[in-house]
């Protein structure tokens, strides 16, 4: 009886046991974590604070300080640009000899991209031509200036060709450096086996930038301060109340383009949810707002969309391009509000010729932007083109440093958005990753790696042929 009884409950304090070592572990997991959104508020909002104070009090140690916090953290971002850029542009491209029907996903790629900037280069016409942004503005010509350096089709032409290999990473030539990773990347192609060796070094290098980029990232919260706050100290609310038209008409018309025309377009033409999609892509889109690098927000710009269920070889190909050419805010609705503006400061007339013109430059030109901060040099080659005054560009440099903060984080959501589109049109969305897509924090990602990839990913080596192919 006792020996039943004891072997009974051996059992039972077996599963007890197994009970206890399986809940044990989880206890340190269920520490509070702050989520990086409200990191990042939390920075937007201490570093309003601090700005205001530095600048009502004249502060000038504190001012300095938020001065150096956001410099740096832009400097560790523009450090891991250009090579960057470069790997991953080149992977990208070779990783095509993975992906089913390649070249016809290249070219709807790029045909979304200049569809979408369409769009949003009209919106900002309209706005523009509504709100009249370059009047009664209270600014004196004697604000204007000219750029040090200005865009214009020649230098963008010949730009594209580097004069050497070094200059390019050397002067963060983002251009070049895209025309030399395309042109490694397809001989690579074409070597074949004889080019394993230099892909698998390249992969290596890629996976050791974007770890570092991960712990730049991490330090988002603590660059917002110093940004925002050297922004609030630097131009305070009466200049921004100087071109409250112009940076409202900004915010609007990005405000449409991201929450309007791209959640019709998911609805519409890719038939996935809007709400999903935001839930899974905020974490790049608000990383995009803070930092206002493309870029700089690659690497989480590419893990949103593979968890969104855009295939991985394939998500490597577009959202590296895009970071570099996708610009609806900096090159569409931008360099269109903008232009109406100068030209209305200056008292010049446009017509329908000049419109076109915009909307040209805009869907053509939007590479000059590069994926790095600010759009001066979109904004002078647009002028230049329409033979506005390029005084005009130095009476919006103040205030620019608002204004690409949700720039930017249009350019992103853009960045995501086409290849969502395009796989979902060849029928190779996952869309049960998709509907799956949980938003994410940071550390989780940073914690987790590139192992961190959505599930598909792991699973299909290559892009699925399409249903009929």
């Amino acid at each position: 009886m006792s020996s039943s009884s004891s072997s009974s409950s051996a059992p039972e304090s077996a599963a007890t046991a197994e009970s206890e070592d399986q809940s044990t572990p989880d206890t340190p997991r269920s520490r509070i974590r702050f989520p990086f959104w409200a990191q990042i508020l939390a920075g937007l909002v201490l570093g309003v604070a601090l700005g205001w104070v530095a600048r009502t009090w004249g502060v000038d140690w504190l001012g300095t300080s938020l001065d150096k916090v956001g410099e740096i953290f832009v400097q560790l971002l523009k450090l891991a640009v250009a090579p960057l850029v470069f790997f991953a542009i080149t992977i990208s491209i070779t990783n095509l000899r993975n992906v089913h029907n390649a070249a016809r996903l290249a070219t709807r790629t790029l045909l979304w991209f200049m569809v979408t900037s369409l769009i949003a280069v009209a919106i900002g016409l309209v706005i523009g031509l509504l709100t009249n942004p370059g009047s009664g503005t209270g600014i004196s010509a004697k604000d204007a200036a000219k750029p040090e350096e200005a865009g214009s089709w020649l230098d963008f032409l010949t730009g594209i060709i580097p004069k050497d290999v070094i200059t390019p990473f050397t002067e963060l030539q983002v251009l070049q450096i895209v025309f030399m990773a395309v042109v490694v990347g397809v001989a690579a192609l074409k070597l074949g086996d004889t080019a394993a060796p230099l892909l698998r070094g390249g992969e290596a290098i890629l996976a050791l930038l974007q770890k570092a980029l991960w712990w730049i990232i991490r330090l988002a919260p603590i660059g917002t301060i110093g940004l925002i706050g050297t922004a609030i100290k630097d131009y305070g609310w009466n200049l921004i109340g100087q071109y409250a038209t112009f940076t409202a008409d900004i915010y609007i018309g990005c405000a449409i383009v991201l929450f309007g025309v791209y959640p019709l377009l998911l609805s519409t033409v890719a038939r996935v949810s809007p709400l999903q999609f935001f839930k899974g892509a905020w974490p790049a889109i608000q990383l995009a707002f803070v930092s206002r690098s493309s870029v700089g927000t690659m690497p989480l710009t590419q893990k949103v969309t593979e968890r969104l269920g855009v295939p991985k070889e394939y998500a490597s190909f577009a959202v590296p391009f895009g970071s570099t050419t996708k610009m609806d805010g900096c090159a569409s609705i931008y360099p269109a509000i903008a232009a109406i503006f100068v030209g209305e400061f200056f008292g010049v007339d446009m017509g329908l010729k000049e419109y076109l013109l915009i909307v040209f430059v805009s869907v053509i030109g939007s590479a000059a932007t590069a994926g790095l901060t600010g759009a001066t040099v979109m904004l002078t080659l647009t002028l230049s083109t329409l033979g506005l005054p390029l005084e005009g560009v130095g009476l919006l440099l103040a205030v620019d440093p608002i204004l690409d903060m949700m720039r930017t984080a249009t350019n992103v959501a853009g960045q995501v958005v086409v290849p969502v589109i395009v796989s979902a049109r060849e029928k190779v969305l996952d869309r049960d990753a998709f509907r799956g897509a949980k938003s994410f924090s940071v550390d989780d990602a940073f914690e987790d790696g590139s192992q961190d990839a959505a599930p598909h990913a792991d699973q299909k080596p290559s892009v699925p042929a399409p249903a009929g192919a």
